[in-house]
């Protein structure tokens, strides 16, 4: 039997060689993710496997679906965590290289009703990772989380007979089929395919031909897990960057970009100009809101303010709730309120049924969004975003902060806000007329404005947006002026990974 993990043990010690190394921070509110090497070794990642098939035994489930993403490290990451959840009694199905989608999918098309993906996503190498589920389409949220690292941190795993091991081959063109067939474009478009060397590379291209693009101009699809050009991650600025590049080049009618392991979608139009997936989601919305009167859509914190004014989503009797950033968080409240689809401003989409089945995935948002584009083929992408209300949305800036106190930094500044609010206190000479403590702090100000100051939920960082009605500069002052002070007053929060 594994002895009980310690988070203590460094490597290229005996030690680390016979004992689990689990450190307490990679459980993080919906998935899990550490460092392979200083936080978690193989035999963690064994403990981890079992504590978890401990779990899904006591929700009165076995049989799970298990992938991995293209990383040098991923395939002995699920080898090692198929060991537990075999040794736990499960019946694992492995379903290969695989997309966060794909094994969402997997779940169904296998009848499955539990899930271990092991992916970083788009963090940097070095890191690893599982996204889990044990209720098809949803994903673990903070208990079933917080029950997985009792379990697995305080030994209380159980080994049990009767775990078993099936491969299944070729289930990359099951999929890559089923996604595609949601949509088929009549429109001539030219597309930009980026993956950043990620696996949505051995996916994407392929998808988008067979939904009727007529041109899909490759960027970086080959496999590659050095990522020599940026990290395939396209809410970062270097790959936006790129992918506008390619547009202008190519004369393209749109860039879709894809993360780590497809379970997001990036987009720049047909000027080169990146389109935030909140901004996105609403020309979603509004598209959709026509086909399906009286429609509920789901967003995060982090989105632009336009979804509770825009009048065409009003006109057509849609109702839009805010609810926490977090893919787990927004997928599970659109599938529990029944809404047509949810959005994240990461570029996390979940569209139920007719569109799809719930769980987030690039490729699906791909579909939708063509089909948009399909639906109006006399306007250009560019055209049907300038129809939006104007707002100027930051992008997501995030300073360092660690996870052990990073939770602590962002409760002092929640605090500090709602002090001010209730003091009558002003911000860039703007009343504040509402603050959402629901993740984090969202302050709304009386023009429409706002800011938001949350913890990341899966990095040591803390995650900053701003939104202006006014302008532009506006923007770039409520960040300069109000917000990076406010956090630039506490020694623990570091280096901002981008800025505006």
């Amino acid at each position: 039997m594994l002895p009980v993990p310690r988070a203590d043990l460094v490597p290229n010690t005996i030690e680390y060689e016979n004992t689990p190394l689990v450190k307490a921070t990679g459980f993080r509110e919906y998935d899990a993710r550490w460092m392979l090497g200083p936080d978690i070794n193989l035999l963690g990642i064994e403990a981890l496997g079992l504590g978890l098939g401990t779990y899904i035994q006591e929700l009165g489930q076995t049989k799970i679906v298990v992938g991995h993403d293209y990383r040098s490290y991923s395939t002995s990451i699920k080898q090692a965590l198929t060991l537990g959840l075999v040794s736990a009694g499960c019946e694992v199905v492995d379903i290969g290289l695989a997309l966060s989608p794909t094994a969402y999918f997997a779940q169904f098309e296998l009848d499955a009703p539990c899930v271990a993906m092991v992916t970083a996503s788009h963090n940097e190498n070095g890191w690893t990772g599982v996204k889990m589920g044990a209720q098809r389409p949803l994903t673990f949220g903070p208990d079933e989380m917080g029950r997985l690292k009792e379990i697995v941190l305080g030994g209380l795993s159980q080994y049990r007979p009767g775990g078993s091991l099936t491969h299944v081959q070729g289930f990359a063109e099951r999929f890559i089929a089923d996604v595609s067939s949601r949509v088929n474009i009549k429109r001539p478009l030219k597309v930009v395919c980026a993956c950043g060397n990620g696996t949505a590379g051995a996916f994407a291209a392929e998808a988008l031909r067979r939904m009727g693009v007529a041109v899909v101009v490759e960027m970086d699809c080959e496999l590659d897990w050095n990522f020599p050009r940026y990290n395939p991650n396209p809410e970062d600025h270097e790959m936006l960057q790129e992918m506008a590049k390619a547009v202008r080049e190519f004369d393209a009618d749109l860039a879709l970009g894809f993360d780590g392991d497809g379970d997001r979608c990036g987009v720049v139009d047909n000027t080169g100009e990146e389109i935030f997936a909140d901004k996105i989601g609403l020309m979603l919305a509004r598209d959709l809101s026509e086909l399906h009167k009286d429609a509920t859509f789901v967003v995060d914190v982090k989105s632009t303010g336009l979804f509770a004014t825009d009048p065409v989503l009003k006109k057509n009797g849609a109702k839009t709730v805010y609810w926490k950033t977090g893919h787990s968080y927004i997928k599970r409240k659109t599938a529990e309120l029944g809404a047509l689809a949810g959005f994240e401003k990461s570029g996390h989409f979940f569209f139920n049924a007719p569109l799809g089945r719930g769980y987030d995935c690039g490729l699906t948002a791909a579909a939708a969004i063509l089909a948009m584009l399909d639906r109006n083929p006399d306007k250009k992408l560019s055209e049907l975003k300038d129809a939006l209300p104007i707002a100027y949305t930051s992008l997501t800036m995030s300073p360092h902060c660690a996870d052990e106190v990073k939770y602590k930094v962002v409760e002092d500044v929640v605090a500090e806000y709602e002090a001010l609010a209730k003091a009558g206190g002003t911000i860039l000479g703007r009343k504040i007329v509402e603050v959402i403590t629901v993740n984090g702090v969202r302050v709304a100000l009386e023009d429409g404005s706002w800011v938001l100051v949350r913890a990341s939920s899966n990095k040591p960082e803390i995650v900053v947006v701003v939104e202006s009605t006014q302008s532009d500069a506006d923007m770039r002052a409520l960040f300069r002026e109000e917000v990076k002070p406010r956090l630039a007053k506490r020694p623990d929060v570091g280096a901002y990974n981008q800025e505006v």
